[in-house]
């Protein structure tokens, strides 16, 4: 078991190393598309990318319904494990739609020897991701 500031100091490790090991500017929250953003996750029992929508409702759903008219693009091209969840419910309650891709297999941000894995899993499979909303997003803006 870690204390919170053991776990604090791993995660913060593990961030700085994932930076150095993969040296580039990802989008993340600068889609220029509101309420569009891409976000890694790695906790103690999971690792994986997300596309998350968190504008109003309307906008939601309007970005939401170009996304799912693209689903065959970016499962056939870019990542065949997609996973399309149209109603996400975060943490804290939030209603979200969310595309993403687990990695599948048991990892935890606290285990040094699972990290390579997640950062080659987050480089490859981020840059995909990202490759497929620069071809599409100006249809995503719409």
């Amino acid at each position: 078991m870690f204390s919170k500031e053991e776990s604090r100091l791993l995660r913060q490790e593990f961030w700085t190393s994932f930076g150095k090991s993969f040296p580039r500017k990802w989008l993340l929250y600068d889609t220029k598309i509101k309420g569009v953003s891409f976000k890694f996750h790695f906790d103690t029992t999971s690792a994986l990318i997300t596309l998350d929508l968190e504008d109003d409702l309307e906008n939601r759903i309007n970005c939401w319904e170009k996304l799912e008219s693209l689903k065959g693009i970016l499962k056939s091209e870019y990542l065949p494990e997609a996973i399309y969840e149209e109603e996400h419910f975060l943490d804290n309650g939030k209603e979200i739609s969310r595309i993403y891709l687990p990695l599948e297999q048991k990892v935890s941000i606290h285990n040094k020897n699972t990290w390579r894995d997640v950062m080659e899993f987050f480089n490859v499979n981020m840059n995909l991701f990202e490759a497929f909303f620069e071809e599409y997003k100006d249809l995503i803006k719409g």
